[in-house]
């Protein structure tokens, strides 16, 4: 009998001793690559995302037009030539029996009012300069975009890694607990086996929800990520995906197992506990992106009012006509004739018209302008945001890491060493080890916070970079930074 206890008692302490080496190597394991594909990087998903981004190709599209109607318009209207028939008696339509029957042919040109024409191209062509600080607002937001969506799939990808590295921990537990309770040398019911059991049903649950938010994240990147190809087929258009991101699959998409840090354009400006004053920052906000498309609105609404201003002046035209006559019944020649013409308006009566119109236009300028302020009161408020709560988080980790994480490992330690010598409680060595895998997906859920605030406070004062200070064409302006491996958008 007594060899029976030993040996049982053996058994129990090769069990501990699993699991307390299990507990302590776990912090530093590493999780392996899912699936076979390769990994997908957060810089990777970016570039592809705008390099893909057909709303890009459309601006330039639409750019293009604007150009070119900017030159159209800046162009005389096209002159008009009539053909007639005039003073044909009806009584026998004899070309030659009335003096004034003739054949005339005439041209006329129209001289729209003052500078219309040249004000119209002014105004287009100030318009298409709004386009490539568009594109650039629209690839720094598709960086945010696309750049928020790859971190919460890590951040779900991530957090999959902890529970199945902790799952199996809870399933020693439930070993180590059957074993004790077998044995019955310890304090262990059977209410601890049911216990532990139901603790790896609730890890299986939260497996299975982090699988549907994995699975809505992969769709909404997936979006972002496939290419499209555009063929014909007797005239009709045909659409074929040609690529996906390096990755030739829209589902369980495989991401790379480092969290990029994202570098801070204005590092000093966001990481220090003063705080500017909205007029200090008003300077770095006005060169953004989306600021200067909207100056070039209003420098065209602005342009607009001097083309309403056209119109208090008269539109001209010139008109000319020659008129071929035939011989007289008594086979005499007849002269032919010639004419030539000025018509003009006279804008007259301009308070129901002109002088509305004016208006109209001047109202419209200062309802842009509005709008621009209204960009400016966004842009302040996002920024005080995510300062703010980057500063919170700063806080949180600060917590996590220097006290937090500690005590909580400590507390789980002490709870299973308590247990092992029969001083303590099963439920207390379960809480402590939920609370320590609880602990570990929070620190995770900060992290990846951060480079998200990183990537809204980058897109803020993207305009830092000096892309403001002239139009770019191109819309592959590759945005870095000073600092070693990091970039504004992720690593390279």
């Amino acid at each position: 009998m007594n060899k029976y206890k030993f040996d049982q008692q053996f058994c129990m302490k090769f069990i501990v001793g699993t699991l307390a080496f299990t507990l302590l190597s776990a912090s530093a394991a590493t999780s392996p690559l899912m699936g076979g594909n390769a990994p997908l990087s957060f810089a990777k998903a970016v570039k592809a995302a705008q390099k893909n981004d057909p709303w890009l190709t459309g601006n330039v599209h639409k750019q293009s037009a604007i150009e070119s109607m900017s030159r159209a318009v800046n162009t005389l209207p096209d002159p008009k030539v009539s053909l007639a028939l005039s003073n044909l008696p009806v009584n026998g339509f004899d070309f030659g029996q009335e003096g004034m029957t003739q054949a005339k042919v005439g041209i006329s040109q129209m001289f729209p009012r003052g500078d219309t024409l040249a004000i119209k191209s002014q105004q287009l062509k100030i318009q298409s300069e709004a386009f490539p600080y568009q594109r650039k607002d629209r690839e720094s937001k598709v960086a945010v975009t696309v750049g928020s969506l790859w971190l919460d799939a890590y951040r779900i990808q991530q957090s999959v890694a902890l529970i199945e590295k902790n799952r199996s921990l809870f399933e020693q537990l439930a070993d180590l607990a059957t074993a004790s309770y077998s044995s019955a040398l310890g304090k262990t019911r059977q209410q601890d086996i049911v216990r532990a059991q139901l603790e790896l049903t609730y890890l299986d649950d939260r497996l299975d929800k982090l699988a549907q938010q994995k699975n809505h994240y992969e769709g909404m990147l997936s979006q972002w990520l496939t290419t499209f190809s555009k063929g014909s087929n007797s005239g009709d258009e045909v659409y074929s995906v040609t690529d996906y991101s390096l990755n030739n699959t829209l589902h369980n998409i495989v991401l790379s197992q480092e969290l990029p840090q994202i570098a801070l354009l204005t590092h000093d400006l966001v990481a220090k506990e003063s705080w500017l004053k909205p007029s200090e920052l008003i300077a770095h906000f006005l060169s953004h992106p989306s600021v200067m498309a909207f100056e070039n609105k209003i420098k065209a609404t602005r342009t607009g009012i001097k083309l309403a201003q056209q119109k208090y002046k008269p539109e001209w035209g010139v008109n000319a006509s020659y008129g071929y006559r035939a011989d007289d019944p008594m086979g005499r020649s007849r002269a032919d004739l010639f004419s030539v013409g000025v018509t003009f308006d006279l804008p007259l009566f301009t308070e129901n018209r002109q002088d509305q119109e004016v208006k109209s236009a001047i109202s419209q300028t200062e309802a842009m302008k509005t709008e621009k302020l209204l960009l400016l009161r966004q842009l302040l408020g996002a920024y005080s945001s995510a300062k703010g709560r980057l500063l919170r988080l700063k806080d949180r980790q600060n917590l996590y890491t220097t006290q937090l994480l500690p005590q909580i490992h400590d507390q789980a330690e002490a709870s299973l060493t308590a247990y092992t010598n029969d001083d303590g409680d099963f439920s207390e060595v379960v809480r402590s080890r939920i609370a320590v895998l609880n602990a570990e997906i929070d620190e995770l859920t900060i992290n990846v916070e951060e480079q998200k605030i990183r990537l809204e406070l980058n897109y803020l004062f993207i305009g830092n970079l000096g892309m403001a200070a002239k139009p770019q064409k191109t819309n592959n302006v590759k945005l870095t930074s000073s600092r070693k491996n990091m970039v504004i958008w992720g690593e390279e």
